[in-house]
């Protein structure tokens, strides 16, 4: 899909936001059908007005007159009921919808390959799913129903109005072309307005969100001011990108007004001299000028309403590019991990996150059940590519990887990652109680679970060490447990979920001894009769691998047991050299 910039409506994208429609179709068409009667409503008042008027104010009679006011009151109710039941509907309807489109988006984004969030700012995913959608609410609530209703009560009102004499309809009239033409300028005016908020708004929450994230970097580096005057900046184009407009309302808005009042002063200036003359009776003046009202007011909202909609077109068409990207692992696999026995080989594998820029080149290598491997290497050598690969986060350029025989695509995703346990460098920790962040809110984890493995694992006497033990609330990324406690949370939720094999991002290089030891011991208890892949960081805790691969820039060089691979004197012993410079070898 193209940009929505050039074109003044996009009927195709249009008709998709309506489709979403269709689980409420009564609701839709109850909207729309009270949409339609407010219209056929709306000029009968002015009509009861001028009958008043001229029969029973000009022509006194008290009785009749009582009669019309109460039927003029219950008209002025069942308006007000009927608009109350069209605005809520209407807004309920746009709330139906866009919670389908938030659930189905966020669907869509669960499946997609991590490469499109490497390249997508965090930011401009939560404006899409959140502001975006929001913005496609109006469609319904202020936009397109609101303009059908607009678009009617004008038909009506001027059809009435010709019926009535067409000489004060063209009179009242007069100023249309000139109001018509400056619509139609707004109209141009806001859209590109609209469209630089939109731009600013992105602009904003993904610059807001990834330093309110990362700042503990903004403060390690004494950023602070450099990065509050980028902010400071991009807060001011959001400024300015609202004040303008703002600018165009303030300009548009008081020429309707004046115009209006043009055709309502040339009306009673014509119309006063044929009233003398007996031509016209006060009650047609005095209902034109109703009508003139009840016409200027759809104009005037016509133009705001149509950019209303046209913003909600601008939204649906960044919301629909998403859910129209194809950055999904696909999932054709029809075998189930649940009985696998772990035996994992990796033939011939090229990878490259971008292009041709491969990070993996020609691996080859075997690990059977109940063994472990290690692989090691400097930063960028290919080691954690090797476990995205085998998670399928990514997909591989060339090759294939294999579990007991069978291709990993040849095997249902979630089948696949539910028996592939993780545990990285990085802990993740949402901002929830510490079982629930073990469990990940899985039912069929119990605390009794919890609690065995986190005593197999360790950790129960320091999580009971909290207030509330096991319900305690962490913060966003266990911001207040250190990097040891959060290591081994996350050795507890892998144990918990009892996977057939095991990928350990082996982290110990930033923690205390106590805690180390403790991550020696979990790591021991998960990689026990698992098979189990290490990234060692410290060359010291995988001594007793059954395999250690060495990487260098994507390629394996060196394999073999730790004995082996000292006895070659090569890479492998010069890296522990430099780690334990200080101890003998």
């Amino acid at each position: 899909m193209g940009s929505l910039s050039g074109r003044a409506f996009d009927f195709k994208i249009f008709l998709r936001i309506l489709s979403y429609t269709k689980p409420y179709r009564s609701l839709f068409y109850g909207t729309l059908g009270l949409t339609i009667l407010i219209a056929i409503l709306s000029p009968i008042r002015p009509w009861l007005v001028q009958f008043t008027l001229d029969h029973y104010i000009i022509k006194p009679d008290a009785h009749r007159l009582l009669q019309m006011t109460l039927v003029m009151f219950a008209l002025l109710l069942s308006e007000a009921v009927l608009q109350f039941f069209d605005t809520y509907l209407a807004n309920l309807l746009g709330q139906c919808v866009i919670k389908d489109m938030r659930v189905q988006l966020y669907k869509h984004l669960l499946n997609f390959k991590l490469t499109y969030f490497d390249n997508t700012p965090i930011g401009t995913l939560v404006t899409r799913a959140i502001s975006d959608i929001q913005t496609i609410a109006d469609v319904f609530s202020q936009g397109f129903l609101e303009i059908l209703g607009d678009v009617l009560k004008l038909l009506v009102i001027i059809t009435v109005m010709f019926v009535s004499d067409w000489r004060l309809t063209l009179i009242s009239l007069s100023t249309i072309p000139v109001l018509l033409v400056a619509t139609y300028i707004f109209k141009n005016a806001i859209k590109s307005a609209f469209q630089q908020v939109r731009t600013q708004v992105a602009r904003l929450n993904a610059f807001v969100q990834e330093h309110i994230s990362g700042m503990s970097i903004v403060q390690i580096f004494n950023r602070e001011e450099a990065e509050y005057k980028k902010f400071v900046s991009i807060n001011a184009a959001h400024k300015a990108a609202n004040i303008k407009s703002i600018w165009h309302y303030s300009v548009f808005f008081p020429v309707v007004e004046i115009l209006s009042s043009i055709s309502i002063g040339l009306l009673i200036w014509v119309g006063a001299k044929e009233v003398l003359s007996d031509k016209f009776t006060i009650g047609s003046i005095i209902a034109f000028i109703m009508y003139i009202n009840l016409l200027f007011r759809p104009i005037r909202q016509l133009a705001d309403r149509f950019n209303t909609l046209q913003m909600g077109i601008v939204s649906s068409e960044r919301v629909f590019k998403i859910l129209d990207t194809q950055e999904v692992i696909e999932n054709k696999g029809q075998l189930t991990a649940n009985n696998i026995a772990g035996n994992i080989e990796f033939k011939k594998v090229d990878f490259a996150y971008q292009n041709d820029t491969y990070v993996l080149k020609n691996i080859s290598f075997q690990v059977k059940q109940g063994e472990t491997l290690a692989l090691v290497g400097a930063t960028g050598s290919g080691k954690s590519s090797i476990i995205n690969l085998l998670n399928r986060f990514y997909e591989y350029n060339s090759g294939e990887i294999l579990i007991d025989g069978n291709s990993i695509r040849a095997y249902e995703l979630g089948s696949l990652r539910q028996n592939i346990g993780v545990v990285l460098q990085d802990v993740f920790l949402f901002s929830d109680s510490i079982a629930n962040n073990i469990s990940l809110n899985n039912p069929s984890i119990t605390i009794e679970q919890i609690e065995f493995a986190a005593k197999q694992v360790g950790a129960d006497n320091f999580i009971k060490s909290f207030p509330n033990g096991y319900q305690h609330k962490v913060m966003e990324r266990g911001a207040t447990l250190s990097v040891g406690q959060r290591q081994l949370i996350s050795f507890i939720r892998a144990y918990v979920y009892d996977p057939k094999i095991l990928i350990l991002d082996e982290a110990t290089s930033s923690i205390d001894t106590e805690s180390e030891l403790l991550i020696q011991k979990a790591t021991e208890i998960l990689t026990k009769n698992r098979t189990s892949i290490i990234i060692a960081h410290r060359l010291s805790t995988i001594q007793n691998a059954d395999r250690i691969l060495v990487l260098e820039h994507g390629n394996i060089i060196e394999s073999g047991t730790h004995a082996e691979l000292i006895a070659l004197n090569g890479q492998y012993k010069k890296l522990l050299e430099l780690q334990f410079s200080e101890q003998p070898v």
